[in-house]
């Protein structure tokens, strides 16, 4: 069984999270009725007897008798932690798991990276060393941060980069929540510039998330439901983005329903290595076939069902229907157009009872209308597992390497320049010990770069060119 180690870092890291552990929990409980310790649990969760005081030995057979994730969740400041420690999670995680300090980094990716980088550096190191020795087979760290904040850029990346010294043949998967344009961290620009150098680097894949496409996708689930455009076919708590029959008692917050469907897309994207399935596929398949340039290592992904279908007996003009939806604007995860740009490749990871014929027929149905780089026109990846998310019968994830991604990063580099020009607040973070101009020149030249190599690739695109609006943009 192959073993995962997600690491949050700073509050949008935690608080996805923390949705990750109640919504993984459920899911395994949905399908582990017996209550007894299996290689599906084993993946994200340790079995352990508390009753000889410590954290005692693993159990690897028989009941559960105290599951501890394997985890590890840091923040400079300690409200989310704390919130999560006095939650319905808090048994899951013990002190030897957590890195926490008081003051934060105060929207500043210097003080993430270079401050506390270095100040937590051993301790931090310690306790990734102590979480992967439990695993036998470690196969994938998921860095879970947002670009915009201070903790989560800055110590985020200098957490990608100690993984990589410390643990070079594990592969580094992360998911980065990139600020909307209405961002209210001024210095959010310079945060997520100095952290995509990072992420070029050192990351063996990058899953983008916009915080304006989580936002689209949950008013129009609340709009479908408010409004009855499905009729009776919604069922009220079943929501990719409820937490109705959690164990949660609060009242749940405004981005809970944003940040489980990153949780979703995180038990999906790990779902072949947890549970059987006729087409299992690993993580490290995702990284071989879909990263074909070590730098464009951002995949797309979009997640369908949203919402949840009153009969689980489904039609097969619905299965098709799912695979057109994961092609469709509304379902991508960016603010962004797959079909109108060029993919490299692209992975399909479906859940439930679905036949490899029924996967065949929708690739080749699919296939005219998307613009696949000429020397890869076969680059489709497939895994199927049997065991659908709890309250489906079935869903997708799509990943799809593809150049619709530069729009994000062109919007990304024209507000850095906004700011840059003007030399607006890099006092703040040029104070900091080891922190250069030459930091600023070299990430925005990072990523001219992979902006840059996108285009090229955009430009040996046959055929008439739609180009997506967003690309008007001075650069």
């Amino acid at each position: 069984i192959r073993l995962s180690i997600p690491v949050a870092v700073g509050q949008c890291g935690n608080q996805v999270g923390c949705r990750f552990w109640d919504l993984a929990l459920r899911e395994h409980a949905a399908v582990n009725k017996k209550g007894i310790y299996d290689e599906a649990l084993s993946s994200f969760f340790r079995n352990v007897d508390t009753r000889s005081g410590g954290d005692g030995p693993d159990i690897y057979k028989g009941k559960i008798y105290s599951l501890k994730a394997r985890a590890l969740l840091i923040d400079m400041e300690e409200g989310v932690i704390n919130e999560i420690l006095q939650g319905p999670l808090r048994d899951v995680f013990d002190s030897k798991q957590l890195i926490t300090d008081v003051s934060g980094s105060g929207n500043n990716w210097a003080v993430g990276h270079k401050l506390y980088g270095y100040q937590y550096r051993e301790n931090i190191v310690e306790k990734l060393r102590k979480t992967a020795e439990h695993c036998d087979c470690l196969q994938c760290f998921f860095i879970i941060h947002s670009m915009g904040g201070g903790t989560g850029s800055g110590l985020g990346t200098f957490v990608l980069n100690l993984l990589e010294d410390e643990f070079p043949e594990v592969y580094r998967f992360v998911t980065s929540v990139y600020p909307s344009g209405e961002d209210d961290v001024i210095t959010s620009p310079y945060n997520s510039v100095l952290a995509m150098k990072e992420l070029n680097e050192h990351a063996d894949c990058v899953l983008p998330i916009e915080n304006e496409s989580l936002f689209d996708i949950v008013n129009k689930i609340h709009q479908m439901i408010n409004f009855g455009k499905l009729g009776s076919t919604v069922k009220q708590n079943s929501l990719v983005t409820s937490s109705a029959g959690s164990a949660k008692t609060v009242q749940e917050k405004p981005f809970d329903a944003m940040n489980n469907i990153v949780a979703n897309l995180l038990l999906n994207l790990t779902s072949s290595a947890r549970f059987e399935g006729s087409l299992n596929m690993d993580l490290n398949e995702i990284s071989m076939n879909l990263v074909p340039f070590p730098r464009l290592h951002y995949l797309v992904s979009s997640l369908t069902p949203l919402y949840t279908l009153a009969d689980v007996n489904v039609p097969s003009r619905r299965l098709d229907q799912m695979f057109s939806d994961a092609f469709s604007r509304d379902h991508q995860l960016i603010q962004a157009d797959p079909k109108h740009s060029l993919y490299l490749a692209c992975a399909l990871l479906v859940r439930g009872n679905v036949q490899v014929s029924d996967l065949r027929r929708n690739i080749e149905r699919l296939k005219p209308s998307l613009h696949f780089v000429s020397w890869n026109q076969e680059g489709w990846k497939t895994g199927l597992c049997s065991v659908p998310p709890v309250g489906h019968s079935h869903s997708l994830l799509a990943l799809a390497n593809n150049t619709c991604v530069k729009p994000t990063f062109i919007e990304l580099k024209d507000k850095f320049m906004k700011l840059y020009k003007k030399k607006a607040h890099l006092h703040h973070y040029l104070h900091i010990d080891g922190m250069e101009q030459s930091c600023f020149s070299e990430a925005i030249s990072s990523l001219s770069d992979l902006i840059e190599e996108y285009n090229e690739l955009d430009a040996t695109k046959g055929g008439p060119r739609i180009d997506p609006s967003r690309l008007q943009i001075a650069v």
